[in-house]
């Protein structure tokens, strides 16, 4: 029952934002008693607590674990947030949940979750065996890279995306940079 109400809170967040996210909404999306709902949830906090969680739990999954060879966490991190192609609208599928930005609004505990894993993840890219800096460089590239396609800030499209996307994928096989 949990995977239910946690599909039909990342559904109304689709929908209306964080703002949509009611107990009572949460309950009849899906089709739960209040009650059911509340004892897995007790809160709209732990409700977006329980989203951001899964939400960063599949990003993880994607990722490769420690042994994997010099690069491999950057350029996971690339190809599981951009796609190699982008839409005719280039715009993002419309089942994304803004993670970060749901966070944010979840209020500090909630950000808190995301800033746990951001630091162990930092911690995986400075350690990803490319030339110091590189792996940091390839995700603040692809974080801000997200965060414009998901609003719609002039995001790169068609060719435009296909070639910065080869660059910043280029980043991730690179060993010679930095002792020069």
């Amino acid at each position: 029952m949990r995977d239910r109400i946690l599909d039909a809170v990342e559904r109304l967040l689709v929908r209306g934002g964080v703002d949509a996210v009611r107990l009572d909404a949460a309950a009849a999306e899906a089709r739960v008693s209040k009650g059911g709902l509340l004892h897995h949830f007790p809160s709209k906090r732990a409700l977006v607590e329980g989203v951001v969680t899964r939400l960063v739990d599949r990003f993880e999954a994607v990722l490769p674990g420690p042994d994997a060879p010099p690069g491999a966490f950057a350029k996971a991190w690339l190809d599981a947030s951009i796609p190699p192609e982008v839409s005719e609208g280039g715009e993002p599928a419309a089942s994304a949940v803004p993670v970060a930005l749901l966070a944010a609004a979840g209020g500090p505990e909630v950000l808190d979750i995301l800033r746990e894993r951001y630091d162990a993840w930092q911690r995986r890219l400075d350690e990803d065996g490319l030339a110091p800096g590189v792996a940091t460089l390839v995700r603040m590239a692809v974080d801000g890279w997200w965060t414009a396609r998901l609003l719609g800030l002039a995001p790169p499209r068609g060719e435009q995306h296909r070639q910065l996307r080869a660059l910043v994928d280029e980043l991730t096989t690179r060993q010679d940079q930095g002792d020069g």
